[in-house]
């Protein structure tokens, strides 16, 4: 025998009505709480200050090789700076002694006759020509690491 067939016929559709709406409301409820539960499910998982979504292969310490190769890289970088340093420090002395010779050039020329130059003054020609050659050539050149 079934449960309508047991119940007076007035019983019944107020009966059918709770159990429906307690449905619903359990229903309702259960939506409710799914973000909080999978929120506190993901926050007791994951361990602080650790990227999402990240392989653990990224996130392992280096090796002993890794180790030495970013070393032999940190030195090796710091060799380029030292020697672009170096060099930059050479342009800069030999452009001040370039600019020395150049302005005692112009006054030895200024001082002499016009039409006459003296082997000397060729001689200190030549030499600032070939300072302001090596400048540019240092000036062109510098170390890049690969």
């Amino acid at each position: 025998m079934r449960l309508h067939e047991r119940l007076p016929a007035r019983i019944l559709p107020l009966c059918w009505l709770k159990t429906r709406q307690a449905g619903v409301i359990a229903g309702v409820v259960a939506v409710a709480l799914i973000p909080v539960i999978s929120r506190a499910l993901f926050v007791q998982n994951t361990p602080p200050n650790t990227p999402r979504n990240v392989p653990e292969f990224i996130n392992r310490p280096p090796d002993f090789s890794d180790q030495m190769r970013m070393r032999q890289q940190g030195m090796s970088e710091q060799r380029f700076a030292a020697i672009n340093a170096l060099r930059k420090q050479q342009v800069t002395d030999d452009s001040a002694k370039l600019l020395k010779m150049a302005t005692d050039l112009k006054e030895e020329v200024e001082k002499s006759d016009k039409g006459k130059l003296s082997p000397e003054t060729i001689h200190k020609a030549e030499v600032i020509e070939k300072l302001a050659r090596s400048i540019r050539e240092k000036m062109s050149t510098s170390v890049i690491p690969n």
